[in-house]
């Protein structure tokens, strides 16, 4: 259902109960998931093949406020931890999403574990593949819904309605796995979500959730003579392609890194384009997005702001057997 109500996020929402009561009884509509700009910055929601990819514990939170001069806004939070565990050859990840739809009229919340085998293929090159297990459960709060028949052409909304109410909350269990390929000049991954097509249909009938289909492939690139020290300079052009039933995303972007400074600029198909600016230590990472509609809904809608931290904690030191991806941050 998300989809249709992101298509009508130019109209005030309580124009368009109606179309969302006939969304529920029909039953059939698709989603989409929600997407986040800075998609390294919340690595086990782009890719379970992520979880403990840096080794040593990581948490992250992440926020994202889609459009937000709209009466009705779409916000999503996520919160995330992982680590690898070498008695597992793997990492484990815990991933919590909740995306909240009108101001809490539909809310959707997941809570996923995480595995993510590590193999080391050659001396420079690594291979993780990972698998996810999910509960999701969507929520609507039918009091907040607005319809028609309330409407007087002079005084707005002032009657009561005879909708009567239906829907509620819908639960299911969800599969997803991806894989992860890196060296560390280079790195690739594709992951597929909603292996199950769970049914998160609100009323009778049977509403799946289409698979969700990602690849991304990128380098770092340094623009000086040594390596890893504080003031070297990378470069790091990537791809993102995204397909989940009709819907489809190409992302086009190049980061550039001097020392703790990233920032970075991305095209996303033909509706905006993206700037970022980041701050990174070997224990904090801040980063801030801005999304610049360029579409027709650009008047109406006009950007989106996100914003993730993470937080990097020290472990014991052994020796490597596990290598880390080297790959931007946001």
């Amino acid at each position: 259902m998300k989809h249709l109500l992101m298509s009508m996020r130019i109209i005030s929402w309580k124009k368009t109960g109606v179309a969302f009561v006939l969304v529920l009884i029909v039953g059939t509509v698709k989603a989409q998931d929600p997407e986040f700009t800075q998609f390294y910055a919340n690595p086990l929601y782009l890719n379970p093949a992520f979880a403990g990819s840096n080794n040593c514990p990581r948490f992250i939170l992440n926020y994202r406020n889609q459009w937000p001069s709209l009466s009705g806004t779409f916000v999503t939070y996520s919160a995330s931890y992982d680590q690898m565990v070498r008695d597992l050859s793997g990492g484990l990840g815990i991933l919590v999403t909740a995306d909240d739809a009108a101001k809490g009229t539909l809310r959707t919340t997941t809570v996923s574990g995480q595995y993510a085998y590590h193999l080391n293929i050659t001396h420079g090159f690594a291979l993780r593949v990972g698998f996810q297990a999910t509960y999701m459960q969507k929520a609507l709060d039918w009091s907040k819904l607005s319809f028609g028949d309330q409407i007087d052409p002079r005084y707005g909304f002032i009657f009561n309605s005879n909708e009567q109410p239906r829907g509620g909350t819908s639960s299911d269990i969800d599969i997803s796995t991806g894989i992860l390929g890196f060296s560390k000049s280079f790195y690739f991954g594709a992951a597929v979500h909603h292996l199950t097509q769970p049914n998160e249909s609100l009323v009778s009938g049977d509403s799946k959730l289409p698979l969700k289909i990602t690849g991304h492939l990128g380098a770092m690139i340094p623009l000086n003579n040594t390596r890893y020290s504080e003031d070297d300079v990378f470069i790091s052009p990537n791809i993102l392609y995204q397909q989940q039933g009709t819907f489809q995303q190409l992302n086009l972007g190049v980061y550039v890194q001097k020392g703790p400074i990233v920032a970075g600029i991305w095209y996303r198909n033909a509706d905006s384009f993206i700037t970022l600016v980041g701050v990174q230590t070997k224990s904090f990472k801040f980063g801030y997005s801005y999304d610049v509609t360029v579409s027709k809904l650009s008047t109406a809608a006009t950007g989106s702001h996100e914003i993730s931290t993470q937080f990097l904690f020290p472990c014991k030191k052994r020796r490597p057997r596990f290598r880390t991806i080297d790959c931007p941050s946001f």
